[in-house]
């Protein structure tokens, strides 16, 4: 259908992700497409999704919704379906129709692969591949695919907490520069994105400090620690 092209990759560790790139734009002329792909990859019996929109000009409601009406069906099944680089514009509708409550988003496809291979237990600072590869010409790649192998995934382990060696800086974070503030978070919650840190920093424990996501996302990558598995080193040393 014109307006949208999706090519679809296998992901992670174990080759159980399924990647859908995303060409276009997606409202009801094009959901429909996407909703269809989305239910040939579940047939399949892949349940871990991750949709690439960097190159995705525009998204209306009714094209979110298609992951949305999906959504509770995945992760019953164990799975998630997580949304990376999306364009601020692309960002901004999806906050303002709040369905960041619903959907995780990350900066990089990178992220959100370690995320999913944290989620079954895998330790992503050894030398396991993690990379992806495209099909050739990202075209849309065909679905006749073995099934992963089945995996008993473990619960998700709950956020990791501070270490207990760890000692706060004294002054009030109130009062720290920005970019203590972020550091701060990070060393409570290596877990934490840029969305979290952006909500964080907007507590009073922080002096309610109101910055935009993509401010964020440009102080995160000065600091080096623009990927998750940047933050879980930067945790480490500390």
């Amino acid at each position: 259908m014109e307006g949208i092209n999706i090519s679809v990759s296998r992901v992670g560790a174990r080759r159980d992700i399924a990647l859908l790139k995303v060409r276009g734009y997606l409202d009801t002329q094009t959901c429909g497409t996407m909703h269809n792909e989305m239910t040939k990859i579940l047939q399949d019996g892949f349940f871990h999704l991750i949709v690439d929109m960097g190159t995705v000009n525009y998204v209306s409601s009714a094209g979110w919704g298609v992951f949305v009406s999906e959504i509770k069906n995945i992760r019953e099944k164990g799975g998630d379906l997580k949304i990376v680089q999306m364009l601020p514009e692309v960002y901004d509708v999806f906050e303002m129709l709040e369905f960041n409550r619903i959907l995780e988003c990350y900066d990089t496809i990178e992220e959100s692969i370690n995320d999913f291979d944290l989620s079954i237990g895998l330790d992503i600072t050894k030398s396991i591949s993690r990379s992806y590869r495209e099909s050739a010409g990202d075209q849309a790649v065909a679905h006749a695919v073995v099934k992963p192998p089945v995996v008993e995934r473990p619960k998700i382990p709950p956020r990791i907490k501070g270490r207990s060696g760890y000692v706060k800086p004294k002054a009030d974070p109130q009062m720290l520069p920005l970019s203590e503030k972020v550091r701060a978070l990070i060393i409570e919650d290596p877990t934490r994105d840029a969305w979290r840190i952006m909500k964080d920093l907007r507590t009073p424990e922080y002096g309610n400090t109101r910055v935009g996501l993509i401010k964020i996302y440009k102080l995160l990558k000065k600091l080096s620690l623009d990927t998750k598995e940047k933050r879980y080193r930067f945790y480490r040393s500390r």
